[in-house]
């Protein structure tokens, strides 16, 4: 297949989190003979952002990622260059509503399957945003969680919804024996815009100081007062972190938290952060905050500690903190959880199976045929 995918950036994790899926899985499409293209606005901010952060990223990501090709839109005008020859188009929901629209026109026009992918929360925070995209001319959404699929379904769209989770790139996650831990606690995630907050302090930046644990955070978007807790709870506050640099610091570390943004534990069940699949996928000892696995995903309490308060989570550090072999049985059955279920070459089974329910072809892209060899003259 020759597959088009627009995204707010493939080159840039600058919180954006849906970069880190997206990478893994494009990976193992072209890996299995696909020629893959993401397509990113020419302006979008989060490459703006990595830009003033750390001017050598993009050239750091080439380098890191060198099978993933990636290209520009500036507006409505490139779309015919972008759908060109597309056997498949697949449009995130960071895309804005005039390109979603119009990729919808062009698929009026032309032969390809198109797939609307969702992988946040505004169906249910932000309903009125959503009105704006006109997902008429779509053959189908994937949802990144079974309670987000409802939300589409109770909008008409019935059997042309499929929940497909998000997963670790595995090729990329994976544990480091030969690092030793040298800290106790790494939180890495984006402060955002106040959605759980009071759920960081409760859950570990309050525990991880009464437990006498250190703490590192890596992270944008934290704002003065954010920055301030931090300092006199004594945890380190280190900014920016290139995803492809996370499994490694997961590594110096002994274990790891997820603390869930409300809209997760409240209105979308059973939807985890990609940082459980990619944390686990690196065997490293995770807690997490109250959330409900709704979707039997993972084994709480096997594969990870929940902490149902701050004193429970206090209470896990701790033992964590003192008992190795506690860390090794959690960072063992998490990371076989991930090789069994949760890897993003799982996610590309899936995917060809949705494929295959709407009648597409999944073949490999045609080879294109290799430059003959002159012979040299007698």
């Amino acid at each position: 297949m020759r597959i088009a995918w627009f995204t707010h950036s493939l080159v840039s994790d600058w919180n954006h989190g849906n970069a880190h899926f997206l990478r893994g899985v494009l990976a193992e499409l072209i890996a299995r003979g696909h020629e893959c293209i993401a397509w990113e606005p020419e302006d979008g901010w989060s490459r703006a952002n990595l830009r003033a952060t750390a001017p050598g990223a993009e050239a750091d990501f080439a380098r890191r990622f060198p099978t993933l090709r990636w290209d520009t839109y500036s507006g409505e005008d490139d779309l015919d260059r972008a759908l060109d020859g597309a056997d498949l188009v697949i449009v995130h929901e960071w895309t804005a509503p005039e390109i979603v629209s119009s990729i919808g026109r062009h698929r009026r026009k032309r032969a390809f399957t198109l797939l609307f992918h969702d992988t946040h929360h505004r169906a249910v925070s932000a309903p009125q945003e959503m009105e704006q995209f006109d997902l008429s001319a779509y053959d189908g959404v994937l949802a990144f969680g079974e309670a987000l699929s409802e939300v589409y379904r109770a909008r008409g769209w019935g059997s042309r919804v499929w929940t497909w989770h998000e997963a670790a790139d595995t090729r990329l996650f994976r544990p480091y024996p030969e690092i030793a831990p040298s800290r106790d606690i790494v939180w890495i995630g984006n402060w955002g815009d106040e959605e759980r907050s009071a759920e960081l302090d409760e859950f570990l930046i309050a525990p991880a100081n009464c437990a006498g644990a250190s703490l590192d955070i890596h992270g944008v978007r934290y704002p003065e007062e954010a920055l301030a807790r931090l300092a006199e709870a004594g945890a380190l506050y280190h900014g920016w972190v290139a995803n492809a640099d996370v499994p490694q610091v997961f590594a110096r570390h002994r274990m790891t938290m997820h603390v869930p943004r409300r809209w997760y534990v409240t209105s979308l069940p059973g939807v985890p952060t990609i940082r459980v699949f990619e944390a686990l996928a690196c065997g490293i000892p995770l807690i997490s905050a109250p959330w409900e696995d709704a979707e039997g995903l993972f084994r709480p309490g096997h594969d990870f500690l929940i902490a149902r308060d701050g004193a429970e989570a206090e209470a896990h550090i701790r033992a964590l903190s003192h008992d190795a072999d506690l860390r090794a049985e959690l960072a063992a059955n998490g990371l076989a959880r991930i090789r069994a279920r949760h890897g993003c070459a799982h996610r590309v089974d899936e995917l060809f199976a949705i494929l295959a329910e709407l009648g597409v072809e999944t073949s490999p892209a045609p080879q294109k045929p290799a430059p003959q060899k002159m012979e040299s003259p007698a």
